[in-house]
């Protein structure tokens, strides 16, 4: 009789001895399909030498996931105990991380993402723009487009880096040879203007809150329009102020004020003078046409000065008292924002092509010209535009080595602010104290201590949830507005930042008992005494099932279709984005619609079309495991909203798990999730580690994801427990030479 496994055991025994019962259950439980013939899931484990398990390590990498997911042997097939499986895997992963290859490095050329150059500008210039309509998207690799392999260069993104360093420059020094131009801000047509929205003055209902960038001190022209003429007949009055200011003009449709330069806030809004929506009221629900369409604001006009903002103030810290001056002070300047902008200290010998560029603006327009043309140069060059690390010559091609002190202060800046190192960093890295242990367990804290680091929150979860999908969703469904999209949005931002802002275990975004809502969400997730447009934290009813994340309206509308669920997408999502474990793609020719082609009237529920569907063998073997876990959620329709019936048929959110866990509901399938919560946590330090190095990882990362969730158990696997170890391993101090 074959003894039961136990990691413990296997441990103790032999290592010819452990090899004998990994392959007595590799032979009763898994050869059958995975062998040189079958070759299911390209894995053969027959030709794998169960002794030496580093030698394949890739393949026994799969294993240990098939087995801690509990996805393999599928189910209907005889399958080893929970037991037997865990202790398997726990003695595969020693031997793993015993027998473990350097790991490859990040990657030593790095361009910088849209997110991150515009970071980079708000750092450098004190300039908060948005360059969306100045630089091409970026295209994502392994869930994240901060990868380096996904980041090409192409001749339109060179075009638009040339064109952002003009515009750019320009706006932080003041042009005041700019030219009139108008901006537009549409308000979605989705948008309910019939209640306040948040950030616009109380009492008000409907409009918009815009932050507009002026060049220069000057006249601007503003248009507000709206389909309002039915309001103002029933005494409706439009308001516009500018940073809070109200002002009273004869035409909204078109008037001029002068504005100082720099970003200001204009807000245009409706209040209602005969049916007053005072303070003690200002939320109650009435129909009201009309609203705010769009805001146009065009200029300069009659341009006064460049105007005293906060990127002139960054940018001109000297100012020479004579002619004779200006050439030192200006090298003064682009050395200093040269060597912000590089990242390193930079030498007035370093910037011959930038000093260039001054000459020549000096010659076309003076100092100030000079100084706008040689930032210009600063921001095309490829020490800004890209991540540099310097090659090392005496290094083996392949071999990793310790990145230099600056390097480091990069990568941490990237890594935790999507945005350049200030200048703590650069003073640690010059004095060569950065790579301490010490000094950068402290600097991380400082550093998640930052409101920057929210860049983790819109950067990293905003692509590892998929919350940047919802912004282009387009359910079809009665219910969903722009206000609702919004909310969704800021309910599932604002858990992640609760949960790494006040450090609590990552667990939490699975099972909080709370959540972060305002009327408009709480009414349309059913739960009452939520007044006003403000969001605020709120205890979840006993046994509410909209624990954590996956009850949230954000996840359950970006995993459905725009017109109905889809437990596969929600089910495939689960097992990729929470337990890192992505189910297969279906075989080709398989058909895959379940709502048929259109023509006729579909009366079964989802679940019962799903059935029909698994019936076909080809389909089965996948759908037995998603289906079940995106069943548990059924209970939730399209857009997040409870239901109890799909159509006429009862919500049925029953079904077992690839592991035999039964659940009834969302609610089991988190406690379920929990109680396997080492995979979440394994894959949320897998996707950190793929967003902080920008590549994707392999088998030969396995072992460093380990031994980050290991050294943060003691800490409950705080936020900052997985960051700290992710800065403090050696793939992320590392680089590797190419051939």
């Amino acid at each position: 009789m074959r003894r039961a496994f136990s990691t413990c055991a296997m441990l103790m025994l032999p290592l010819a001895a452990a090899a004998t019962d990994l392959q007595s259950l590799t032979s009763d439980y898994c050869v059958d399909c995975h062998n040189s013939v079958d070759w299911a899931g390209s894995l053969d484990l027959t030709s794998l030498d169960h002794a030496r398990v580093g030698e394949g390590a890739a393949e026994w990498e799969k294993v240990v996931l098939k087995l801690r997911s509990g996805m393999m042997p599928p189910p209907g097939e005889k399958r080893p105990s929970r037991q037997d499986a865990t202790a398997v895997a726990q003695w595969l992963e020693s031997r793993l991380d015993a027998d473990a290859a350097a790991s490859a490095a990040a990657p030593g050329l790095h361009r910088l993402n849209r997110n991150e150059y515009a970071n980079a500008i708000r750092d450098l210039l004190a300039l908060e723009v948005d360059v969306t309509g100045l630089l091409p998207p970026d295209d994502a690799s392994e869930g994240f487009d901060n990868v380096a392999a996904g980041l090409a260069i192409s001749p339109a993104l060179i075009q638009g880096y040339t064109s952002a360093a003009m515009k750019l420059s320009r706006l932080a020094v003041g042009d005041l040879q700019a030219t009139e131009s108008t901006a537009i801000y549409q308000v979605p047509e989705t948008l309910a203007q019939d209640q306040h929205l948040e950030g616009l003055p109380l009492g008000s209902r409907g409009g918009v809150r815009i932050t507009h960038y002026f060049p220069v001190d000057a006249e601007y022209q503003f248009s507000v329009r709206g389909a309002y003429t039915l309001a103002r007949a029933a005494g409706a009055q439009v308001d516009v102020a500018l940073d809070g200011q109200r002002f009273e003009v004869r035409n909204q449709r078109e008037f001029r004020l002068p504005v100082k330069a720099g970003s200001h806030v204009l807000t245009a809004t409706i209040f209602d003078s005969a049916r007053s929506a005072g303070v003690d009221d200002i939320y109650s629900v009435y129909k009201v046409e009309g609203g705010i369409e769009s805001v146009e604001i065009t200029g300069p006009f009659n341009v006064t000065g460049p105007g005293d903002t906060p990127s002139r103030r960054r940018v001109f810290t000297c100012q020479p008292r004579a002619l004779k001056d200006e050439r030192d002070c200006a090298q003064r300047i682009l050395v200093d924002l040269a060597s912000r902008a590089f990242r390193a200290p930079q030498r007035a010998s370093d910037l011959s092509a930038v000093m260039q560029f001054y000459e020549r603006g000096h010659a076309e327009g003076g100092f100030e010209e000079g100084i706008q043309q040689g930032l210009s140069r600063i921001l095309v060059d490829p020490r800004f535009l890209f991540r540099f690390e310097v090659p090392r010559a005496t290094q083996k091609a392949g071999q990793p080595h310790a990145i230099s002190d600056l390097e480091l202060a990069s990568r941490l800046s990237f890594f935790l602010w999507s945005s350049i190192p200030d200048q703590t960093l650069i003073d640690l890295a010059k004095a060569g104290r950065l790579h301490q242990p010490a000094v950068l367990e402290a600097q991380v804290r400082r550093m998640l201590a930052d409101s920057r680091a929210g860049a983790l929150v819109d950067n990293f979860a905003g692509q590892w949830l998929h919350l940047r999908e919802l912004a282009t969703v387009s359910p079809e469904v009665p219910g969903f507005d722009e206000n609702l999209r919004d909310a969704f949005i800021e309910e599932t931002r604002s858990l992640v930042r609760w949960v790494l802002e006040q450090d609590r275990p990552v667990t939490e975004l699975l099972t909080a008992d709370f959540t972060f809502l305002n009327e408009r969400l709480a009414r349309h997730y059913g739960i009452a005494g939520i007044r006003g447009s403000r969001f605020r934290r709120v205890t979840l009813p006993p046994g509410s099932q909209r624990r954590g994340l996956l009850g949230h309206g954000s996840i359950l509308t970006v995993t459905s279709t725009a017109t109905r669920t889809s437990p596969v997408i929600r089910g495939a999502w689960i097992l990729e984005n929470i337990l890192g474990a992505p189910p297969p793609a279906p075989p080709p020719g398989v058909e895959t619609n379940i709502d048929g082609d259109g023509s006729q009237v579909i009366t079964a529920s989802v679940r019962q079309r799903l059935e029909h569907h698994r019936a076909n063998p080809s389909c089965a073997g996948c759908h037995g495991v998603i289906d079940p876990v995106g069943f548990a959620l059924e209970n939730f329709d399209a857009i997040g909203a409870w239901r109890e019936r799909d159509g006429e048929a009862v919500v049925d959110a029953r079904g077992t798990l690839v592991d035999g866990t039964e659940v009834n509901g969302a609610g089991d399938l988190v406690d379920a999730l929990v109680a396997n919560q080492e995979l979440f946590i394994t894959n949320l330090t897998e996707k950190l580690l793929t967003y902080a190095l920008g590549r994707t990882l392999d088998h030969r990362d396995m072992p460093t994801v380990r031994a980050i969730v290991r050294q943060a158990a003691p800490q409950d696997h705080r936020f900052s427990a997985l960051i700290q170890g992710v800065v403090q391993s050696p793939a992320f101090g590392q680089r590797q030479e190419q051939d």
